[in-house]
């Protein structure tokens, strides 16, 4: 059994993919772990490198899935390029868009000038210039991704546009298992371009920096629950916050056991049960 956590955290910040639900379904467990973090009076947040949903539509998940969530505490992907773009980036203004609705309307939403991927090119694009120029691809999970997608991106990169990744997940866990994450689009449109793109996702640690800063609150009495080791974990050690890898996600017992360096956790925790132990906390 993994010793327990020897101080409890002020604040608690949990990815969401493979540590609270697996696609649509929650894992056995979170609702009641979550639950109980509140109670002991450990501020929550939620940080996922998922793109696909706006802030408010993951709050909504959440709080049908029984964790009663608001927008400010949800930091996804997008809405940390966007603080990015504005605070590095602000002669960004023109944004070509590779991704879901949700992160259309995230940056539509901040002010940007978004064209989507799929409005930016003739139907029958050849490869040649786009019909007007773009500051910055901004690139996340797009599940309608296509040849003509990749392309069209690919020129307005080569063209000038800054190259953007929400973030650079290979994967990202479903109940029947395992689906490709915006790390898959990131790469064709990165291999098509020539340009490495800048990643603002884990396992970066912006997103955590970003989280301390608005709490006020120092990364020793912070803990990031995540279910992967080479973002969430990473991201952690970057930002200097003590970790827990829960075993529900991308990361089985036999890879826990060989993680060494800044993939390898503080703690390893076989489900949300094993982590409420760990906190010393009683789940109902």
């Amino acid at each position: 059994m993994e010793p327990a956590i020897p101080i409890v955290p002020r604040l608690a910040i949990f990815d969401l993919d493979g540590v609270v639900y697996r696609g649509d379904r929650p894992i056995r467990g979170a609702s009641a772990l979550v639950g109980a973090v509140h109670e002991r009076g450990i501020w929550v947040r939620f940080a996922t490198n998922n793109s696909i949903a706006t802030r408010a539509e993951y709050a909504d998940r959440l709080t049908g899935m029984g964790i009663p969530a608001t927008a400010d505490e949800v930091v996804t992907s997008t809405s940390a390029t966007i603080e990015h773009l504005r605070a590095h980036m602000p002669e960004v203004r023109r944004v070509l868009a590779v991704g879901a609705p949700g992160m259309i309307a995230e940056l539509r939403g901040a002010g940007f000038v978004v064209t989507p991927v799929a409005e930016a090119a003739p139907r029958q694009y050849s490869g040649g210039s786009l019909p007007a120029r773009h500051d910055a691809v901004v690139c996340g999970l797009d599940r309608e991704i296509d040849y003509r997608r990749i392309a069209v991106a690919a020129t307005a990169i080569r063209d000038g546009a800054r190259f953007v990744a929400t973030n650079a997940d290979a994967r990202y866990p479903v109940p029947e298992g395992f689906l490709p994450g915006a790390g898959a689009v990131v790469a064709a449109i990165r291999t098509a371009s020539r340009v490495e793109p800048l990643v603002i996702g884990k396992p970066e640690p912006a997103m955590f920096l970003s989280i301390l800063e608005r709490a006020g609150v120092p990364p020793e009495e912070a803990l990031v629950i995540g279910d992967s080791p080479d973002a969430d974990i990473v991201a952690a050690r970057r930002a200097g916050i003590p970790s827990v890898l829960v075993l529900t996600g991308v990361a089985d017992a036999a890879v826990a056991d060989g993680l060494e360096g800044e993939r390898r956790p503080d703690w390893v925790a076989a489900d949300p049960a094993a982590v409420a132990a760990l906190l010393g906390l009683q789940l109902s």
